[in-house]
């Protein structure tokens, strides 16, 4: 029997027991690491090339979109779940490109074991079917791209990278103050209320903006 190999990411220890707790009781499931940050869950997926990665959607330092664009960008073929609290669920869909799944934190073991088997098949999994609104969040902020500055586009780009505000600054050797004012301009330009966001979008775009140029081709 072939066991599905998975890598846990997590912030709590409790929920890293917990799910090595439920899987390791499962015959066909095999925990391969278990991580606390979103650096060492990276490493893991590059070095183990694991089925599943679970992961901590609210990471810090937008660690479980760096992870999900580590997977992407480099044509993983691990599959991202994000074990997620009811009330990230719409931040998760209109953040992510949608090429994850997620599952709640409040699912029973036996579905849970359920749902993940359900991923191993190459299934994605989604809690409910997402608003109107959430779906057209990123379109809406994708075609208002176009009114951002060349300081704006470059500010967005580091948030993407996860630095701070200071970080920011820092590369940029502006003030903290003028890198927030930077950003609240952005946010209204883009209908958006977040840096997790605004990190998705600049991935999303940054992807599109790195297609091979032979697949864009047009014939002779």
């Amino acid at each position: 029997m072939r066991r599905t190999s998975v890598v846990i990411a997590d912030r709590h220890p409790v929920v890293l027991q917990g799910l090595s707790n439920v899987l390791g009781g499962v015959a066909d499931f095999n925990i391969v690491a278990s991580c606390s940050d979103a650096t060492s869950c990276i490493e893991a997926i590059r070095n183990l090339a694991p089925d599943i990665a679970i992961v901590d959607p609210a990471m810090p330092d937008l660690g479980a979109l760096r992870i999900l664009s580590t997977v992407n960008s480099e044509n993983r073929s691990t599959h991202v779940v994000f074990f997620a609290a009811g009330e990230d669920c719409e931040l998760i869909l209109a953040a992510t490109p949608m090429t994850c799944s997620i599952i709640l934190k409040d699912t029973e073991p036996e579905v849970l074991v359920q749902s993940l088997r359900h991923v191993a098949n190459n299934h994605s999994l989604l809690p409910a079917a997402p608003s109107e609104s959430i779906m057209s969040q990123g379109t809406n902020s994708d075609s208002a791209l176009t009114a951002l500055t060349d300081r704006e586009r470059q500010i967005m780009r580091l948030v993407s990278e996860g630095l701070s505000n200071k970080e920011i600054g820092r590369r940029l050797n502006i003030a903290d103050g003028t890198i927030k004012v930077h950003l609240h301009n952005i946010f209204q330009k883009l209908e958006i209320s977040n840096r997790t966001v605004l990190a998705a979008l600049a991935i999303s775009q940054h992807e599109r903006a790195t297609i091979p140029r032979e697949k864009a081709r047009i014939p002779d």
